[in-house]
């Protein structure tokens, strides 16, 4: 969680600072430059502000920089967009510094260098640029460019979350959840995910819903839970779109519902949760929510199976060793039933084993070689259950 909870972070940051890049101009660039802003004039903004940057002002040299990152009114350059950054950045410009720690941590326009991102965060950072103040605490989460700490970590995330953060807040949340970086306390984590999740962070609305689920640092509510999860789901979180399929199957904190249920099992499949995609798997086996359908849940099985969720590698093995959905075949269902079972399924090495007691010593021969060339060509899959 603490990871995906970072990542997340680290994406909308980089959106969120072309905005605001582009947004300084309103106050501080020419008359015109702002009207055109206002109509997505950008070429003529671009003009505007490159006039002023040459001159050696700091924020049209940011806006410019901002422009050339984003590719609006200029093809897109994420050389030219470091150059105009270090000018400004050069002259303490916070944004400007920040948006250059970005380029040097992304490798656009610059070699990847975590320590040069992590010197330009951190000059942004000390002027109080939130943003960079989380940036620099996810450098000293991971160990990029930075020795690995976990407390440093923490005091930048919350000294950008006092600010408001959203980002921020979800990851110093995180770390109060897990106790790394900070005192292990639920209570703590509940609250920093809630300010984030008032802020629309779909991250933070998924994991309150989980600590109201759990009843974790907040009483145990379904209802609440249901109410996060939507939150999540409606901007397209597939995690917590699952959830609250899951929510609607089993009628928990919502009136039960399988369509519902197979509705928003189908968004988070689609995106490509192993476990969305299980479910969706037994609801077409099972005719639940849909018209039962043993080939399309075979399909949805494959999908799962190939990202290792142990249920749909189990249960794909079952339709090929019974010819349901797809055409008898002990080879298949013997690949799909060793996966299963290497990830410590009793379930699933009982089938094997009766598997193999139906078959002649060819053709087990021929089912472990059938295997390896499975391996070869795909791997093994990690669990993910």
């Amino acid at each position: 969680m603490f990871i995906l909870s970072v990542l997340a972070s680290r994406g909308r940051g980089v959106t969120g600072a072309l905005l605001m890049a582009v947004a300084v101009a309103v106050s501080a660039g020419p008359e015109e430059a702002r009207r055109a802003l206002e109509r997505s004039d950008y070429q003529t903004a671009f003009r505007e502000w490159r006039a002023l940057a040459e001159q050696g002002n700091p924020e049209a040299q940011n806006n410019i920089g901002a422009l050339y990152q984003s590719g609006k009114g200029v093809p897109q350059d994420y050389a030219e967009a470091a150059q105009w950054y270090r000018k400004a950045a050069e002259q303490g410009h916070a944004m400007a510094q920040h948006n250059l720690g970005l380029l040097y941590e992304n490798g656009w326009g610059a070699p990847q260098q975590y320590s040069e991102a992590a010197k330009w965060y951190r000059k942004a950072a000390e002027q109080g640029y939130d943003r960079a103040q989380n940036n620099l605490g996810n450098l000293y989460s991971q160990g990029r460019g930075v020795p690995r700490d976990p407390q440093e970590a923490a005091r930048w995330y919350r000294k950008a979350a006092d600010q408001g953060q959203a980002g921020a807040q979800l990851n110093l949340a995180a770390m109060y959840l897990q106790g790394i970086g900070a005192p292990q306390d639920p209570k703590e984590a509940a609250r920093w995910y809630r300010k984030a999740a008032d802020q629309g962070q779909a991250e933070a609305q998924y994991n309150l819903g989980l600590l109201y689920g759990l009843g974790e640092g907040v009483a145990q509510d379904d209802g609440e839970a249901v109410q996060w999860f939507r939150k999540a789901a409606e901007q397209g979180h597939p995690e917590a779109q699952n959830s609250l399929g899951a929510l609607y199957q089993s009628g928990t904190g919502v009136a039960r519902n399988d369509k519902e249920a197979v509705q928003w099992y189908r968004k988070a499949a689609e995106q490509g949760s192993p476990k969305a995609q299980y479910n969706l798997g037994v609801m077409y086996e099972q005719g639940r929510g849909v018209s039962q359908d043993y080939t399309e849940a075979a399909r949805w099985y494959a999908k799962a199976g190939l990202q290792g969720q142990l249920g749909a590698q189990y249960n794909l093995g079952a339709l090929y060793a019974e010819g349901r959905g797809v055409a008898q075949d002990s080879l298949t269902a013997y690949v799909w039933f060793k996966l299963a079972a290497q990830q410590d399924s009793q379930k699933s090495a009982r089938s094997l084993d009766r598997l193999k007691e139906k078959m002649t010593a060819a053709q087990l021969e021929q089912a472990e070689e059938y295997y390896q060339s499975f391996i070869a060509q795909y791997g093994s899959p990690p669990p993910a259950r």
